[in-house]
Formats: C-alpha cells, sequence, structure tokens
C-alpha cells in the first residue's frame, strides 16, 4: 500500500471535514426554529436529517443552482419537516442560505492546513458557491491560500456527480503536473466523496471521519485507505512518515 507522502496533491472536501457544517446549520436555523416556539426541543441529528432530505435531490435536479440559493430554497421545506407552524418569509429563507460564509472551522482545520501544505498542493472540490467559500476562506478559514479552489458553481454539477472530479483531475495535470494517481481524496462525506471516488476512478481516499457527523452518509459500507477522526490527526501522520524517510 502506497504512504501517505507517496502523494503529491490532495483534494479536499470543505463543508463537513474543513468546516463544521452541523454546528453551521444548527446554529443558522435557530431564528426560524424560535419563531414557532421550538427553541432546544429539535435536536442536531433531526435537523441534519431534515436538511439533507431537502437538499441532496436539489443537487441532483438543479445542478446549476448556487449552494446558497439551494439552501434558500430548501429551507421552508426544512422548517416544515421539523414542526415549524410560522408562516416562513422569503427573507428567513435567504438568511438561511447566506449563513453558508460564517460557518465555523473544526478547531484543528487551520493549523493541519498548514502543515500538510509543506507536502501537498491542496485544492479545494467542494459543493458551493464562490461567493460562499470567499466569506468563509475570508473568515473561519483565516484566508488560507489554496493552490486552487474548484467549485460546484464553477463545474455546473455537485457531487458525486463524477464530472466534478474528472475538472479536477485536468486542473490538476494542466496546472500542476500531477496525475490522478498522484491525488488524494481527503474527506468527512461518503456519499459525496469516498463512494464516488472509489466507484468511478478507484482513487485512493483518506476518511476524515469527523465522528458525530450526521451528514454524508451513503446507506453503504463505508470505503477508505487511511481514516482518522480529525484533519489534524492526519497532519501527525503525515508529518511522522516523512521523519521516518
Amino acid at each position: 500500500m502506497a504512504k501517505l507522502t507517496a502523494f503529491k496533491l490532495l483534494s479536499f472536501d470543505v463543508y463537513g471535514t474543513l468546516i463544521d457544517m452541523q454546528a453551521g446549520i444548527e446554529s443558522a436555523f435557530q431564528p426560524t426554529l424560535s419563531k414557532s416556539n421550538l427553541d432546544g426541543k429539535i435536536d442536531r441529528k433531526t435537523i441534519m436529517s431534515a436538511v439533507s432530505a431537502a437538499s441532496t435531490p436539489l443537487q441532483e435536479q438543479e445542478p446549476g443552482l448556487k449552494y446558497s440559493a439551494l439552501l434558500t430554497k430548501a429551507h421552508p421545506e426544512v422548517a416544515k419537516k421539523l414542526g415549524c407552524t410560522h408562516d416562513i418569509s422569503e427573507e428567513e429563507s435567504r438568511a438561511f442560505g447566506a449563513s453558508v460564509g460564517s460557518w465555523p472551522a473544526f478547531p484543528d482545520t487551520v493549523d493541519a492546513l498548514q502543515r500538510l501544505q509543506k507536502f501537498y498542493k491542496l485544492v479545494v472540490l467542494s459543493n458551493v458557491d464562490n461567493d460562499s467559500f470567499a466569506a468563509c476562506n475570508a473568515g473561519p478559514l483565516e484566508g488560507f491560500e489554496f493552490d486552487a479552489i474548484l467549485t460546484a458553481q464553477d463545474i455546473g454539477s455537485y457531487k458525486p456527480d463524477p464530472r466534478n472530479f474528472e475538472y479536477m483531475f485536468k486542473v490538476a495535470k494542466e496546472k500542476f503536473g500531477v496525475e490522478r494517481e498522484e491525488v488524494l481524496q481527503t474527506a468527512q462525506s461518503q456519499l459525496h466523496d469516498h463512494q464516488p471516488a472509489k466507484k468511478h476512478f478507484g482513487m485512493k481516499t483518506s476518511w476524515i471521519a469527523r465522528y458525530g457527523v450526521v451528514l454524508g452518509g451513503s446507506g453503504e459500507e463505508p470505503v477508505w485507505d487511511w481514516k482518522f477522526a480529525t484533519l489534524g490527526e492526519m497532519a501527525d501522520a503525515v508529518e511522522k512518515e516523512a521523519a521516518e524517510k
């Protein structure tokens, strides 16, 4: 089996891997729950399951829809699933969709990225729009400089669509001279990253499991080549390998 240090480029999922998507969504949905007097009565898992049920079909049906607009469109359905009884306003839905850029980073993220950048090209491959990612990168990710940023908005489809990976491979080759077998998909989501990367391309993958995360499950047996609880643990393993060379 290849070593972690044998790869030249990490292709990153962001939301769920680098950004605490669950904390961000839960916080952003609180104003809606409050208006129906549901404060503290709906747990995080229930909120996440409702968001996934409403947003995943939209990603397939409207692949050209910006992620912030997709969340805006999903918001009324999520509210209904969670038992909200007040009239949902357009302003309320837009505020939820616009929250993406302020979702918090996991505590280990920025330090781990800084350490990993010493060994790899770091490329974002995210189901997000450009404005939301720019806000996220400037804020929670502290202005970290990725080597390339590839969004669903640029590609015109959402993962797990194979086109997103093909687009990334093309950029890796043309911009960095990196072949697809030299790319390690690094992500939390089995549904959006690990399953399609393995199924369509036979990629090696590193699963940042982020235990307790609800979103990103595929219903299939998890697949991976390396598994870590956090990105920080992966950075530790890479540094250890490099020191042993």
